[in-house]
């Protein structure tokens, strides 16, 4: 859990399938009772050393059991440099006791997968965990509630003729979406429907989408 000292982090926790979730600014989630750090898209690649470092501030302070990525693990469309898998061996090697695992993609193509010295483990979509279904692609057939990532949700604020598009999480009655960890502009506006909940990442917070209303960003409490 976040020592004392991280208490400028403020940290969203919400009830999903009767199981608590927090949702972090960083673009990532987390599960306390399995002690699992959710991370979608994070698209390992240019600026490969920010991400890792963005990761290890979070491991820090979760202390998670469990790191599981839910597909896009390298960048896509892109051969990775030498340099990026560098930098991921020596983070892998500096995180060896921590179990790490990757939902594959639907497809994923064999020149996206992390190389087998990371020993991270594969899993077929969907993973079936508690009452949740990871998939990197929303899954159909998943028994469960989905959590997946894959569409890079953005919510669009406007304010006095000025826009801008922030990450965000999803979430509906069947299934979840979570933002990009990776730092790539993409993605795709979303238009909250009837149910569903959206939680808005910026700076250090994490804000509700109230009603459709654009959240309000300010100091923690």
């Amino acid at each position: 859990m976040p020592h004392a000292g991280d208490s400028c982090i403020d940290i969203m926790s919400i009830a999903i399938a009767g199981e608590t979730l927090q949702l972090l600014p960083q673009r990532a989630a987390y599960w306390p009772a399995q002690r699992m750090l959710l991370i979608a898209d994070a698209g390992f690649g240019t600026g490969v050393a920010a991400q890792l470092a963005r990761l290890d501030m979070l491991i820090a302070q979760h202390r998670p059991a469990h790191l599981l990525f839910l597909g896009d693990f390298l960048q896509a469309g892109a051969v990775p440099a030498g340099a990026t898998l560098d930098a991921l061996q020596r983070w892998r090697d500096a995180h060896a006791a921590l179990r790490m695992s990757l939902v594959r993609g639907d497809p994923d193509e064999p020149a996206g997968l992390p190389p087998p010295a990371l020993g991270i483990e594969l899993r077929e979509p969907p993973f079936e965990l508690g009452p949740f279904s990871f998939c990197h692609r929303p899954h159909a057939r998943a028994q469960g509630y989905v959590l997946a990532g894959h569409l890079r949700p953005l919510f669009r604020l406007s304010a006095d003729g000025d826009s801008v598009r922030l990450p965000c999480f999803v979430f509906g009655a069947h299934g979840g979406i979570l933002p990009a960890f990776g730092d790539s502009a993409a993605g795709f506006a979303i238009d909250p429907q009837a149910g569903e909940r959206v939680y808005v990442c910026g700076g250090e917070a994490v804000q509700a989408v109230v009603h459709g209303a654009s959240p309000s960003f300010g100091p923690p409490a």
